[in-house]
């Protein structure tokens, strides 16, 4: 959730703090909804930040994830009370009245709609061309000696609706280095927070026949390194992130199948292949093209004409 707040923050160009929130004390027995109805001074009283809360008042808020909504609410309600003008942006769903926000952006597969809704086609992301560029040379020493294709490998792991055992992930990298072997290339791997250091071994167990790179959790992440240098990417199915930013690259994109179900991510999977950006993946590496898939500036481009800082036309 945090890159999509950067991404957005980016894109708007103007400079920006990243403030990590979180509720304590009392407070986290209470429903985001609910928490509406406590007065802003105290409810930021029971926040935690790494920064502080405080004036000067931006001109901009971002927030993301629901237990940001009223803490959002609350500066912005602060600020206003002050004089100064703040223009709030909520990314996705707030779960509360829309008319508290001056924007939402919330993905299409969502169903969620109004005056003040931007609807992206999956999620908001900072995967842009000069972006890759500027990843690749970190790592340039350890992916130029592989072989084409290159085949980058995003893991997601354990959630609410999807889990990625050691045995699935097991039968998981023999597909992958199969795949590699049939096309002559090599596996760009990178797991997420929530792929369990156990199915990242056997997968890793299983594709040592073949050239490749597994990134360890130590150091940099090569994520965007491996987008720029991949010439297809295998994302697993639990993540609207990780699909919608390798969707960003224009490149070939497969969508690997993990235990357990979820009715968003279907509608969501349904509109990427609609959309000719992937397929399900199937142990076969071909090439295809599409329009890379970014909705961020279209939500920054809001931003910026509301701030006065573009004009309409």
């Amino acid at each position: 959730m945090e890159a999509q707040g950067i991404a957005v923050a980016e894109a708007v160009g103007l400079p920006y703090s990243l403030k990590r929130v979180r509720d304590k004390g009392a407070l986290r027995l209470v429903l985001a909804r609910l928490q509406l109805y406590v007065s802003p001074e105290r409810l930021l009283r029971s926040v935690a930040s790494n920064e502080p809360l405080a004036p000067p008042w931006p001109h901009l808020i971002i927030s993301i994830g629901r237990r940001s909504v009223p803490i959002a609410l609350a500066l912005k309600q602060l600020a206003k009370a002050s004089g100064a003008k703040v223009f709030a942006l909520h990314i996705q769903n707030p779960k509360v009245p829309k008319h508290r926000f001056d924007l939402i952006a919330a993905p299409v597969h969502d169903g969620y709609t109004g005056d003040n809704v931007i609807n992206t086609f999956g999620a908001v992301h900072s995967v842009t061309p000069q972006h890759l560029a500027d990843a690749v040379q970190s790592f340039a020493a350890r992916i130029d000696p592989l072989p084409r294709p290159r085949i980058a490998v995003l893991l997601g792991g354990e959630s609410q609706a999807f889990s990625f055992p050691p045995d699935h992930a097991a039968a998981f990298g023999t597909t992958l280095a199969e795949a590699a072997r049939d096309s002559g290339g090599s596996l760009l791997v990178t797991p997420s927070r929530r792929t369990l250091p156990e199915s990242l071994r056997t997968l890793t167990a299983a594709i040592t026949g073949v050239p490749h790179f597994v990134w360890d959790g130590t150091g940099e992440n090569p994520y965007f390194a491996f987008l720029a240098s991949a010439d297809a990417i295998v994302v697993t199915e639990d993540s609207v992130n990780m699909v919608t930013e390798a969707a960003g690259t224009g490149k070939p994109v497969y969508v690997q199948r993990l235990k357990g179900n979820s009715r968003r991510l279907h509608h969501f999977h349904a509109l990427m292949r609609e959309r000719g950006a992937t397929r399900p993946f199937a142990g076969k590496i071909e090439s295809w093209s599409y329009a890379p898939i970014n909705d961020t500036e279209l939500v920054a481009s809001a931003i910026r004409r509301a701030l006065g800082l573009e004009t309409s036309g």
